[in-house]
């Protein structure tokens, strides 16, 4: 009999072991995602979640244009376009600005955003000048400048392994095989804006305006050191289509105008669930806590700019993780019409609600995919973070919310009126 009585009573215990889990994880995750964690102590230092989130333009304030590029005819236009990209993006990290991104728009099109700058010309002073690149030798002299470069690609050395492979114009050629007859089984330092980006040794003198420099490189090393070498000029002709600067005090007031609208509905949100479906508003409510909470721990993450559209989608996707609740509720209180028991109006209210839910999700998921895929600027911004919300919508739905209710059943809160009204 004993024995019986303690197994009766492991659901139940179980059930407030799990409660008091879950309210603690939330209770902790809440605090480091408002407040951080080792501020001020030796150990590192955690920012509070919303410190961690990238904001874009128009939130921030900052500059951004976009670039045509000329389309030459070749048949590695494709390429020549990726590594512009990457060059421009080596530039503006070179000189600091590292939350700058550059970005294919369409076939032939670049855009250049950078927060927290005012001076549009400044920045369009660094895209357009060239990188200062230089062969020196081992005492520092000048042997060839960047300028002198024709081209520079990832290759494969005679034994088949990953190389850098150059040309140079007229003059260059004749200048590097001087140096390099010069400063047999020596270095020859390439130095890119004061930093060594490479120094391999010279084995034989490089005439013909071509060469190659080996190494224990790697096929994505190889591509890099030949991009940067590339980075004197551009592969490809630029032209300005647009230029904007967007001032930083407009997005300071959108944003704090846009979290307080989205306070107030949230709040307002959680207190209709309260009335209308009681203890399962309840557990509505914490869903919609842990779903706010891993949306802002994976923008985070992901380092994904949040723009205005940006919280757009959070908030829709807010309305989807409530409209998911509502939906499997209703289910519920429709088995308990039935007369069913509670623990089975609930696992039948479940089951009957989640293709409707996984539907209506990825649909939207389909949608938030598409314009990710063709869309640009704040477009791509409200398709990521609706995808992102969308997605953890569907898991708080589906798994958070569900378990909630599971609780409560198993702690032995068996009035339904206490659930649904």
């Amino acid at each position: 009999m004993a024995n019986k009585n303690v197994k009766a009573k492991n659901p139940r215990t179980r059930a407030i072991v799990s409660l008091v889990v879950i309210l603690v994880v939330v209770a902790l995750a809440g605090y480091v995602a408002l407040f951080g964690i080792g501020k001020g102590t030796s150990i590192h230092y955690v920012k509070p979640w919303g410190e961690a989130i990238s904001l874009g333009l128009d939130l921030r304030g900052g500059v951004y244009t976009v670039y045509q590029a000329e389309d030459d005819g070749s048949e590695d236009f494709d390429s020549k376009m990726n590594s512009t990209v990457n060059i421009l993006t080596s530039r503006l990290t070179r000189q600091g600005f590292t939350e700058a991104t550059v970005t294919r728009q369409g076939n032939d099109r670049i855009r250049v955003e950078i927060p927290n700058v005012t001076d549009p010309n400044e920045i369009l002073r660094i895209i357009g000048s060239p990188a200062q690149l230089y062969f020196k030798d081992e005492d520092g002299n000048v042997i060839i400048e960047g300028a002198m470069v024709k081209n520079a690609q990832a290759a494969q050395d005679e034994n088949g392994k990953p190389c850098v492979s150059f040309e140079l114009n007229d003059e260059g050629a004749k200048l590097f095989a001087e140096g390099t007859a010069a400063n047999l089984g020596k270095t020859i330092s390439i130095e890119l804006d004061g930093e060594v980006i490479s120094a391999p040794t010279v084995n034989s003198v490089i005439s013909g305006g071509q060469g190659q420099i080996t190494g224990s490189f790697t096929a994505d090393e190889a591509k890099t050191l030949a991009n940067l070498i590339l980075s004197g000029a551009l592969p490809l002709n630029l032209s300005q289509l647009e230029v904007s600067a967007i001032s930083a005090t407009l997005g300071d007031t959108a944003l704090d105008r846009a979290l307080m609208a989205g306070i107030i509905g949230v709040a307002l949100v959680m207190l209709f669930m309260l009335i209308r479906y009681r203890l399962c508003g309840l557990v509505a409510d914490i869903a919609l806590t842990i779903y706010i909470m891993i949306v802002v721990l994976l923008l985070a993450l992901t380092g994904a700019q949040l723009t205005l559209p940006g919280v757009a989608g959070i908030i829709l996707g807010i309305g989807m993780a409530v409209d998911a609740n509502v939906v499997i509720f209703e289910r519920i209180r429709e088995e308990l019409a039935v007369g069913r028991p509670l623990p089975s109006s609930v696992k039948k209210g479940f089951s009957n609600a989640l293709s409707a839910i996984i539907d209506a999700n990825i649909t939207t998921i389909i949608a938030a995919v598409v314009l990710y895929a063709f869309g640009t600027g704040s477009i791509r911004g409200f398709a990521l973070t609706l995808g992102i919300s969308v997605a953890t919508s569907m898991f708080t739905a589906v798994f958070v919310t569900h378990k909630l209710l599971d609780i409560f059943v198993d702690l032995g809160v068996k009035n339904q009126k206490l659930y649904i009204a």
